[in-house]
């Protein structure tokens, strides 16, 4: 097990130090949780103060023109194509992560009219297989939700399947996919394939133009650190976007919306997948931390989101009892979290945030814990496992406070 003096070394020799100044972070917080929400960009109150009191205060709509706020869905989407392995015109930033895997979902059904199954995995994040439901209800039963184990899915790849739809990192787990494997292999059947990059994009390198995905979806909030509810993105592969016309066609996916047109006719490209107007003032937060994003070199991210988690492992196993890995120990098949289940996991993690170490819980027994490698360090995983094992040992999780459900969780 690495000693103290081991864990400074990799501090030392880290190049990826110096970004952690460019995130605001309390004092002595170690924060394990930029996978449910990332820590604020030190740009962002200074980009708000100028949309709120020049863009917005001073210019007024003009601003849309001046300032480009009409582009921004796009000029966005171009910045995070550049961190999923898209092209500029493939992706598109805006509305929630829920409402773009609905996009997408209906996009499918028209590239496979005949067919009648949208498939997924049990154990995938809700509102991926809520907006599912909600479809087949919304489509008065001619089209039918279908969630299997993971180790079904190619057995449930067939000629009734019309989407499938996986999110690549695990939410609980941090398991992942191989998704060139089963992108290849479920379109090999001729099903188009929707990938939910929520727990991925900024975390570890994406490449859905080499794996030849179809669609994706994701959030702004988690590793792209643009706040809470911050816009989402809708990517969609060149090759379908002619051949879509939006369900929801909203005014901003129409070819010429100032034009005022009774009757819609969809935008060329990517910007039929508009709906409703651009969120400005989270778009412009989410910038600041997709700027930030796109200083880093990725590869360097991963390496040191995997050694992280290793080294949290190694850690918690090594001085700890009763704790169950609930993640892939190859750390080639694990996102940028490590989840442990115990069966008093949700008092034990209200007591680590209560010391100011910040990760979640997950019903029913995973305590989760994201490192975001942009701001943590070898020696905070150290201190979090440090305040773990006083934890345990004080058994400060009994306190009647801690053990009194949230929420949030």
């Amino acid at each position: 097990m690495k000693t103290r003096d081991d864990i400074q070394a990799l501090d030392a020799a880290d190049p990826l130090t110096s970004f952690k100044s460019r995130f605001d972070l309390p004092d002595g917080v170690i924060y394990l949780d930029g996978n449910s929400l990332g820590a604020r960009p030190a740009s962002v109150p200074a980009r708000m103060e100028q949309v709120l009191r020049q863009e917005w205060g001073e210019d007024l709509i003009r601003s849309w023109n001046t300032h480009d706020w009409i582009n921004a869905p796009r000029r966005l989407g171009a910045k995070i194509a550049r961190l999923i392995g898209a092209s500029d015109d493939e992706v598109l930033a805006g509305e929630s992560t829920s409402v773009n895997i609905f996009k997408a979902l209906c996009a499918c059904l028209q590239l496979a009219p005949q067919r009648s199954v949208i498939l997924s995995e049990t154990g995938n994040f809700p509102t991926d297989a809520y907006m599912m439901e909600g479809l087949a209800t919304l489509s008065g039963g001619r089209i039918r939700q279908r969630l299997v184990e993971t180790s079904e899915l190619a057995n449930a790849f067939n000629n009734d399947v019309a989407a499938l739809l996986l999110t690549h990192t695990n939410y609980k787990s941090g398991r992942l996919h191989d998704m060139k494997a089963l992108t290849r292999l479920a379109q090999a059947k001729g099903i188009p394939v929707i990938w939910d990059l929520s727990h991925s994009a900024g975390a570890l390198p994406v490449e859905l133009n080499d794996c030849g995905a179809d669609f994706a979806v994701g959030c702004g909030y988690k590793y792209l650190n643009g706040g809470p509810g911050a816009p989402a993105f809708l990517f969609v592969a060149k090759r379908h976007q002619e051949t879509v016309s939006p369900v929801l066609s909203g005014w901003l996916g129409h070819a010429r919306p100032f034009a005022f047109e009774e009757h819609y006719a969809p935008a060329p490209g990517i910007d039929r997948f508009q709906c409703g107007t651009p969120a400005i003032l989270g778009m412009a937060a989410l910038e600041c931390g997709l700027d930030i994003m796109l200083e880093a070199d990725m590869d360097a991210i991963r390496g040191k989101s995997q050694a992280l988690g290793d080294l949290f492992i190694e850690q918690v196993e090594g001085r700890l009892d009763g704790f169950e890995l609930r993640s892939p120990r190859d750390p080639k098949q694990r996102g940028s979290q490590v989840s442990f289940a115990h069966p008093d996991g949700y008092p034990i993690m209200q007591a680590l945030i209560a010391r100011g170490v910040i990760g979640d819980f997950r019903a029913p027994d995973i305590l989760r814990f994201g490192f975001t490698p942009l701001y943590v360090g070898y020696e905070d995983v150290a201190r979090a496992v440090d305040h773990l094992v006083e934890v345990m040992t004080a058994q400060e999780w009994r306190e009647p406070r801690f053990n009194q459900r949230a929420a949030v969780t």
